[in-house]
């Protein structure tokens, strides 16, 4: 059986933009959880030992374990942002096999195909959507 082939955007800008109104929803029903979120978020990705697109590259490849299309759109953008080329993402997405078998396979394709949608964009003078 063949698959249609995705359309642009399907795995990144698409999912964001279909995320963007349930969060803003679910933000002003528990705010407070949101800005400890965002908190706890900033600490995170802030440079370090580690700078943020590595970090940004980890978060992508723990969203391709989990399966989280939304974590695989909001990290691929945000590593695009960083600086992480798509050389990078597929390396980063390439452990996710060792570490997760054919699973991985599927959304690291998803993941891959959202770092290319950003990196195109911001290559195209946009802001990475």
């Amino acid at each position: 059986m063949t698959h249609p082939a995705p359309e642009p955007g399907q795995h990144g800008p698409a999912v964001l933009k279909e995320l963007s109104p349930l969060h803003r929803q679910l933000r002003r029903a528990i705010p407070d959880v949101y800005r400890g979120f965002g908190e706890l978020s900033g600490a995170a990705f802030a440079d370090g030992a580690m700078d943020r697109r590595t970090k940004e590259l980890i978060a992508l490849a723990i969203g391709v374990v989990e399966g989280c299309d939304g974590c695989i759109a909001s990290h691929a953008q945000a590593a695009v942002r960083a600086g992480a080329t798509r050389q990078e993402a597929a390396e980063a997405i390439g452990v996710t096999f060792l570490m997760h078998g054919g699973p991985a396979t599927i959304h690291g394709a998803r993941a891959y195909s959202a770092v290319c949608d950003f990196a195109d964009a911001l290559e195209a003078g946009e802001a990475a959507s």
